[in-house]
């Protein structure tokens, strides 16, 4: 069989996920259509270059975090665990199957853990005397242990329609009702999204391309068309601007760069990030607004030499590059409204957890069946 060749590029873009996303390498592997023992291999070599290189900074909070990461994906494991074993174990019923089944676990578990994974107290369980309990209380028990676990992964940023599906495709029989129920009952409410001010640079002399999408932002199929797009993060450092590439068949982000200042070469390194990533052939629609990092001649070259198809919004409209707006609005609704970052620095780690930690992998998006963007493309291509 064929052999397939990776770029340099590519290497360093995969072993870059591994550092920043906090997810686990076999998992990587696969979205990247990777073998595993490819993908370990190129770590090795970039941990290699990482002792040729003692000085290279920003090397220690790297490291920090990624212990930070193992650990926090440690409790996680164990408060899963946990709650597979009390799903099968209330289905049986009897009486204080909540003690019973801290009793059981605790030779494997922490019982502060168990206890706070299952909505009881330490002093209860100690006090524990038996007491009989009904069958729906067994069961929103086990719904709710699900709800909080589910809740503080997707960043308490899920609703009850998102929340119902989340349960649903673990197996367990609940309505959308009986989530909300449980939900408002214990205060948990998802962050609500605030008006997002969009800034674009129009006034310059650099030609502006037709508009081929016309706000038709369906697909057929990956790298058909991708929506492009410049934010802005306000840190005490002072302003982080962001730059996205979006595949607008799978809402899936392709492509990003942070920078502390609104320059050409910020569009640039998120393109080239996308175009190593993707390797898209020739036809694929490129979408952008009128900003000057989107019609300067380098910027349309790089397009033009892989093939690709150059759109541009009309003049003023927001309307015509609504996909990549509406997912700004959803990065600073559940990430950058709720954290005041201290440096530009921690507020690039942070973006960069998001997209390739969770917004990617993981959330699940309504206009996606509430599916991830990388489980909507493999069931695209299954």
């Amino acid at each position: 069989m064929k052999q397939r060749r990776f770029t340099k590029e590519f290497e360093d873009e995969a072993v870059r996920l591994v550092w920043t996303s906090g997810r686990a390498q076999r998992e990587i592997a696969e979205d990247l259509g990777v073998g595993l023992s490819t993908l370990v291999r190129w770590i090795g070599r970039s941990r290699d270059r990482q002792i040729d290189e003692p000085d290279r900074s920003g090397q220690e909070d790297v490291v920090a975090e990624l212990k930070r990461l193992r650990r926090e994906n440690e409790i996680l494991r164990q408060e899963r665990e946990i709650l597979k074993r009390a799903n099968s174990f209330f289905r049986s019923g009897g009486k204080s199957v909540r003690f019973a089944l801290i009793d059981k676990a605790k030779e494997e578990f922490p019982v502060h853990r168990l206890c706070h994974v299952l909505g009881v107290s330490q002093s209860g369980y100690f006090a524990w005397r038996g007491r009989p309990a009904c069958r729906r209380q067994h069961d929103d028990m086990v719904l709710l242990a699900h709800v909080r676990s589910a809740f503080a992964l997707s960043n308490s940023t899920y609703g009850s329609p998102r929340m119902t599906r989340e349960l649903q495709d673990h197996g367990l029989a609940v309505g959308r009702r009986r989530t909300s129920r449980l939900m408002r009952k214990k205060g948990l409410r998802a962050r609500q999204k605030r008006q997002f001010k969009r800034t674009t640079d129009s006034h310059h002399a650099w030609p502006i391309a037709p508009n081929l999408l016309d706000q038709d932002f369906s697909a057929e199929g990956p790298n058909q068309k991708w929506g492009s797009d410049i934010s802005y993060i306000w840190t005490r450092e002072g302003w982080l601007y962001l730059a996205v590439v979006i595949d607008l068949f799978a809402r899936r982000v392709v492509g990003w760069a942070v920078a502390d200042r609104l320059h050409r070469e910020l569009a640039m390194a998120a393109l080239r990030r996308a175009l190593i990533m993707r390797r898209p052939t020739p036809g694929l629609i490129h979408h952008a607004d009128r900003g000057s990092q989107y019609c300067s001649a380098d910027y349309q070259a790089e397009l033009r030499k892989h093939g690709i198809l150059i759109s541009m919004s009309g003049k003023g409209n927001c309307y015509d590059n609504a996909m990549v707006e509406t997912f700004f609005k959803t990065l600073k609704s559940e990430l950058i409204w709720r954290t005041m970052f201290e440096t530009r620095q921690e507020a690039g780690q942070a973006i960069g957890r998001y997209i390739d930690g969770f917004y990617n992998p993981i959330r699940r998006h309504s206009a996606l069946d509430f599916t991830s963007p990388a489980q909507f493309e493999k069931m695209a291509g299954s």
